[in-house]
């Protein structure tokens, strides 16, 4: 088989179709391709993109569908693919990029699963929201599911806090969270606005559960509204009664999902230590999903677009070791050749969910688009949709 653009039309998998049973893509959570999920080992250096004629084929393709089509470009995406952009940034920015442009047919969002469904809450009805590999999750998002936090509500219920206690999600979950939030009075959070929703949080109850990332609510509750650890329990679902007693709940003041991002986790107290003896005068800035032990030693903690902002601003000749996702530093190392950035962490490690969208993807769904055929579609229930747009409406809405 052939394109519209006189060239072989590639699989789902991103190779030259051999035959009609070529494989499919593997749905989220359903199984693993290690043929497509590249850089699940870390190995250092991402693969290079060995087919030269990709690149003007997604050219080509994006050329032949013009303004019908944008593509969105998460920071934390390989190279071969941010280049095809047409904006970047974190995840909530480009769901409103998205939201934006209510003239534009198709949205390929080149980042996670979790991204592509708020795309698709914040979109028109007449726009189709495309994910290149359905097989791009979030590990994080999926570390709590609408029925463990259903589960989870019950158990605070029977202790006697449901009624007291503000759900505040972070974007990183799923539509169904978001929805839970919504139906539950709560709000969604950003890392840059993490302190402003609980804020407004604590103005609507006595308590807040935080989802799903246990990092950025404990590190938000403890240095940004001088909380003390013990106003903080960890709620595991995988432990009958979430692991604490009705009492830990009643005496709690922040009850964190226990979650996190499988990158910034990785991050330790040693990685800093570490790195301060390599580089004399190092600064240390990272993101606030790193662990508190982490975030307390750093010179500087804040979102993915404070630190853009902050290397912008960084004088000539400084140093810098930074906790978050590899792609990134990456590409602000060669964007800042002046100044010394390094990986935070000696062993390197990329996003490998957020790395299943590479080339070979992008360049199937392109020319899939081009011909007519929209694959990969993301799509969020109405009533999923009416009330995580409840959640995130809420979020718009917060003070300043």
């Amino acid at each position: 088989m052939t394109t519209d653009l006189g060239l072989p039309a590639l699989t789902a998998r991103g190779f030259a179709e051999p035959s009609p049973t070529a494989a499919a893509l593997l749905l989220l959570g359903r199984g693993s391709d290690p043929a497509s999920e590249r850089g699940v080992d870390c190995p250092g250096d991402l693969p290079a993109a060995s087919d030269p004629d990709l690149v003007a084929r997604a050219r080509a393709a994006r050329e032949a569908l013009g303004d019908r089509a944008f593509v969105l470009g998460h920071h934390y995406q390989r190279d071969e693919v941010i280049q095809f952009a047409d904006v970047t940034g974190d995840s909530f920015k480009l769901a409103k990029d998205a939201a934006a442009r209510p003239d534009a047919e198709y949205i390929v969002f080149c980042g996670v699963h979790f991204m592509a469904e708020s795309a698709d809450i914040l979109t028109g009805d007449s726009q189709s929201v495309i994910l290149p590999d359905l097989g791009a999750g979030c590990s994080m998002a999926d570390m709590a599911t609408d029925q463990q936090v259903d589960e989870a509500w019950e158990v605070l219920e029977d202790a006697g806090v449901a009624g007291t206690t503000v759900p505040v999600s972070y974007m990183n979950s799923s539509a169904a969270i978001k929805a839970f939030t919504g139906r539950h009075g709560g709000t969604i959070c950003t890392s840059s606005n993490a302190k402003k929703a609980l804020d407004w949080a604590f103005t609507q109850g006595e308590k807040v559960l935080f989802l799903p990332d246990q990092h950025l609510g404990r590190n938000t509750a403890v240095l940004e509204l001088g909380l003390g650890l013990d106003d903080c329990v960890l709620f595991d679902p995988h432990r009958p009664g979430g692991g604490l007693t009705p009492q830990q709940l009643r005496d709690a003041t922040m009850i964190l999902w226990r979650g996190h991002c499988s990158v910034h986790g990785r991050f330790t107290l040693e990685s800093v230590h570490d790195v301060r003896d390599r580089i004399p005068g190092v600064n240390v800035l990272v993101h606030p999903e790193c662990r508190h032990e982490v975030v307390t030693a750093a010179d500087l903690v804040g979102s993915t677009e404070f630190i853009i902002k902050t290397l912008d601003a960084a004088p000539a000749g400084s140093a810098w070791a930074i906790g978050t996702e590899l792609n990134l530093v990456r590409r602000l190392a060669l964007a800042h050749p002046d100044k010394t950035i390094v990986f935070l962490d000696r062993t390197v490690c990329f996003c490998s969910t957020m790395n299943r969208i590479d080339l070979p993807h992008l360049v199937w769904t392109l020319e899939s688009l081009a011909r007519g055929e929209v694959v990969n579609r993301i799509t969020v229930d109405s009533e999923t949709a009416y009330f995580a747009r409840v959640a995130l409406d809420q979020m718009l809405a917060l003070p300043g």
